[in-house]
């Protein structure tokens, strides 16, 4: 173990399509966004670690062994007990990050905070990035306490820039596609903070599990259309999104590698109307985001993320990305891009 100070950059991500499907067997497209967040670590000696962020202009000190507080430096305090329950560090950490992901927009700067601990704190043996991806998971589900699936650590652990993470959620297999020259991704804040942690996400999971109970199977996004005939609203309508989204993810890798713009741009429509219908996580808001995006000109739009708040992300031709952006923010002052 060494005490020197390290420094690791990692970015925070936009999923494209996907969206609900990656605990039940489903292929996200997730990428990684120009934003990210740089974590330096160095071992301090002591019993007890000392975080600073720039961001929340702040500076929190706690016992190794403290539990999460439901504040800013969770992430940063789940992760450096994972990394010691590895043996990779040993000790109190100083801890200082300066990160422009926004907070609470549905843009993983909670999955890229515990990743970047991590790899702040890995030997340089340690190469396995899935793996990295996958204990970060563990941390957010059983230390800050979000029963996440793993696209959001894939995605900041394994994306590439300019290329979209085509994910199978079942076995953490992937392979990165190019985004053509031809797409520009603009993603944008709504303005509208989210909470994962709250009852509503909590919920659409246990209607998930309900239907995987009565099926019997965690993988709905392959399951038999004709078994959901017996199941009753709410967890029907899950059901058909998860089911759904995933048929469109898949037809949607094939649009991207066909470099058929218009068909993708169809699929993210789509996706938005399952998740405002079906899954019930999208707002008023963001519903008439998304169809402003789109009558002024966007390919594609949608909700992005798990919903209640956050992003939309949008597909545009790079012409007319600067008209369209200009008209879309008039309608919409409070929104701000986020790519």
């Amino acid at each position: 173990m060494s005490n020197d100070a390290v420094t690791v950059r990692v970015p925070g991500r936009v999923n494209l399509i996907g969206e609900w499907i990656d605990f039940s067997g489903g292929t996200v497209l997730p990428m990684p966004i120009r934003a990210e967040i740089t974590l330096t670590r160095t071992a301090n000696g002591t019993g007890t670690d000392v975080v600073r962020s720039a961001e929340f202009n702040s500076e929190a000190r706690f016992d190794i062994d403290a539990p999460a507080l439901r504040d800013w430096s969770d992430a940063i305090r789940g992760g450096l007990q994972a990394a010691r329950a590895k043996g990779w560090i040993s000790g109190g950490q100083d801890v200082s990050v300066r990160s422009d992901i926004p907070v609470g927009q549905g843009l993983s700067s909670s999955a890229a905070t515990i990743v970047a601990t991590l790899k702040a704190s890995r030997p340089q043996s340690e190469t396995d990035d899935v793996a990295l991806a996958q204990a970060a998971r563990r941390v957010e589900n059983a230390f800050l306490g979000v029963p996440c699936g793993i696209m959001d650590q894939m995605a900041v652990a394994v994306g590439r820039r300019g290329h979209v993470l085509a994910l199978d959620t079942r076995d953490c297999s992937f392979e990165l596609v190019p985004l053509p020259e031809d797409w520009e991704i603009v993603v944008i804040q709504s303005g509208v903070q989210r909470e994962l942690a709250d009852g509503s996400y909590k919920a659409r999971q246990l209607e998930c599990k309900t239907a995987m109970d009565v099926l019997g199977t965690a993988d709905l996004c392959h399951a038999d259309p004709a078994e959901f005939a017996g199941l009753l609203d709410p967890v029907a309508k899950r059901v058909r999104h998860v089911w759904s989204e995933g048929q469109r993810s898949l037809a949607a890798i094939a649009a991207l590698k066909a470099r058929d713009r218009a068909a993708f741009g169809a699929l993210m429509v789509e996706s938005h109307q399952s998740l405002r219908d079906n899954m019930e996580v999208s707002l008023p808001v963001m519903d008439r985001m998304v169809e402003d995006a789109l009558e002024l000109g966007a390919v594609g739009a949608r909700l992005t993320g798990a919903g209640f708040g956050g992003c939309i992300v949008a597909l545009v031709a790079p012409e007319r990305a600067g008209t369209w952006w200009a008209a879309l923010q008039s309608r919409h002052p409070q929104i701000k891009r986020a790519d």
